[in-house]
């Protein structure tokens, strides 16, 4: 009798491959990559003159709307935004103040008593064009 031989069975993964490929590059693709965005949605007064500035040094930006008030992006009371404007060593850090047109001016009044009460006097208020 002869002897038979044995083949080993063996998968072609390749086409598996191709297809986890494909869809890693379909996902990376069609992924929206969170860019750096502003905390609070604001509708900013208009102004009709002034220059603009350019960002020449790390500039902390408090954001101000009806309900919210945000520092670098994160919500905080006013009580949590002092203690967190507190911590600044530097008393020239510059300081964009962007208030929503809606807010009503008590709000705005108290956020600028923080910053005088902490002597923080480099800020710009945020107006657009």
């Amino acid at each position: 009798m002869a002897r038979r031989s044995r083949q080993e069975v063996s998968t072609d993964i390749t086409p598996l491959i191709d297809v986890v490929f494909l869809l890693l590059i379909f996902f990376m693709t069609s992924t929206v990559f969170k860019k750096s965005e502003l905390a609070l949605l604001l509708s900013l007064p208009k102004t009709e003159s002034g220059e603009a500035v350019s960002a020449q040094t790390k500039t902390i930006v408090i954001e101000v709307n009806k309900d919210q008030t945000a520092l670098d992006g994160k919500n905080l009371s006013p009580e949590e935004l002092e203690a967190q404007l507190t911590d600044i060593k530097n008393k020239e850090t510059p300081i964009d103040l962007r208030v929503d047109k809606e807010v009503q001016y008590q709000r705005l009044v108290k956020i600028l008593d923080i910053l005088k009460k902490l002597n923080l006097s480099n800020l710009s208020l945020i107006t657009e064009n």
